[in-house]
């Protein structure tokens, strides 16, 4: 954002409820691509998650889609509307009930007062008389005599007309579903306009707005320390020995690909990571942590690099000899968290990633006694997601380990690297004819290297 964006202003005000504006640091700048990049790098785009976990009518809770949501919603409100006609009908029925004892008691005016004065339970009386109910008797010995006047009668007739329209109304509604949903649809519409107001944020189904920096296509050598730093340099058949590094670290790897390619990691717990090689630090200094370009989960440690293009052939172990073979495409993730990509066992461990090559038809495989192992690279398990593998080398105990391996092209050599005497270091080639001894089956032990140093790393050899 640093290098397209010159100032932002906010200038929401009255005028503008919500205004920022973006000035680019060039007028050259193209306008769609400059938006691009602020939708890619700011929260203006951004994805919206939504709980829809919500009580149905059934009373259970269970997540619903927002079609469900409504459809629900439309039926509670009906039913909210019904139930509220029912009772708005009842009181009109009620009143209407009491005003009718009223229209009767006027009409009769003189010989209700008649009943009243000369009766010693006047409202029996007046429901035995005039055929009316204990609630309209009771209810003209409670009113006063000045609403008895011909004024009143007239009220009361009014009233009863307005009653009687309003409970065919209500009637109407209760005994017609489609009218019924006419007046609940009417009230939606009338709360819209009473308290809606526009929407200011636009809400759409739309692919996430990526932004593709142009890389060139060159050849790089990407250096990987054993505590995780990674930087790249240019070219391809630099000397490792010249590589400099922070004090108690040391080379890992380094991995002659190019500027469009990937490195990968996997940590402890089995998680894959990946960064583009053309985003990685130039050679200049040590380099940066690969921990300052990935979230990595609380515990893990990286441990295990590999770069190259998306179709390269890894071959992953641990250290109890599992393992399979797959490719830095399907170890990939957009995610700087990473993505579970391993299976590993309580007390085991990734202990190496390889790559393969595309002429390799056996492989070579070390532990850490020195114990060789050749089987052919057809028994070895594919596996494109990841997983827990196969059985590739059997650990002589639990001091040995599955420490290397190499891909081998039909009739190569080996070359075995370590540590000899006074820690210097030692090297052997293998030829063809030397291997057919180490051959065998997926998941034995191998045969004991005689050497005259500790074997560390095995390659390919001419």
């Amino acid at each position: 954002m640093l290098g397209v964006l010159d100032t932002v202003r906010d200038e929401s005000g009255k005028d503008a409820d919500v205004r920022l504006v973006f000035e680019p640091k060039s007028s050259r700048q193209d306008r769609d691509e400059f938006i691009r990049v602020l939708l890619a790098h700011t929260p203006l785009e951004s994805s919206v998650a939504m709980n829809l976990v919500a009580v149905d009518h059934d009373g259970r809770p269970r997540s619903l889609s927002l079609l469900e949501i409504l459809s629900q919603w439309v039926v509670y409100r009906i039913e909210t509307v019904r139930r509220r006609t029912s009772h708005r009908l009842e009181q009109a029925r009620r009143r209407i009930h009491i005003l009718e004892g009223r229209s009767i008691a006027l009409l009769n005016i003189d010989k209700v007062i008649k009943v009243i004065r000369e009766s010693d339970e006047p409202k029996p009386a007046l429901v035995k008389k005039f055929g009316l109910t204990e609630i309209q008797a009771e209810d003209i010995l409670e009113i006063r005599l000045r609403q008895l006047a011909r004024l009143e009668a007239i009220k009361i007739e009014k009233e009863l007309s307005e009653l009687r329209e309003e409970e065919g109304r209500l009637v109407h509604l209760l005994e017609n579903e489609r009218s019924l949903r006419k007046s609940v649809a009417k009230e939606i519409e009338q709360d819209a306009k009473i308290f809606g107001d526009k929407r200011r944020t636009l809400l759409k189904a739309a692919e996430r707005t990526s932004v593709e920096v142009p890389v060139v296509d060159e050849p790089v050598t990407v250096i990987v320390s054993v505590n995780g730093w990674v930087r790249a340099r240019q070219g391809h058949g630099h000397d490792p020995t010249q590589f400099g590094f922070k004090t108690g670290d040391a080379l890992y790897d380094c991995f002659e690909c190019r500027t469009v390619d990937t490195l990968v990691a996997l940590s402890t717990t089995g998680r894959s990571y990946s960064v583009p090689v053309g985003q990685l630090p130039g050679a200049r200094g040590d380099g940066a942590p690969l921990t300052s370009m990935v979230e990595l989960e609380p515990g893990a440690v990286l441990t295990q690099f590999a770069a190259g293009e998306p179709a390269a052939r890894l071959l992953i172990g641990t250290q109890f000899g599992l393992g399979f073979i797959s490719t830095i495409e399907s170890m990939m993730t957009r995610q700087r968290a990473g993505k579970q990509f391993m299976t590993i066992e309580r007390s085991d461990s990734p202990s190496l990633m390889r790559m393969i090559s595309a002429q390799a038809t056996q492989l070579a495989m070390l532990s850490a006694k020195g114990r060789l192992l050749i089987v052919g690279l057809a028994d070895v398990k594919v596996l494109p997601t990841g997983g827990r593998g196969v059985l590739l080398i059997d650990p002589e105990a639990k001091a040995d380990g599955f420490i290397d391996a190499a891909g081998l092209p039909p009739k190569s050599g080996l070359r075995v690297m370590g540590v000899g005497r006074a820690g210097k270091p030692a090297e052997a080639l293998l030829e063809a004819k030397e291997l057919k001894t180490y051959e065998g089956n997926r998941a034995r032990r191998g045969k004991l290297l005689e050497l005259r140093f500790k074997p560390s790393r095995i390659k390919p050899g001419s």
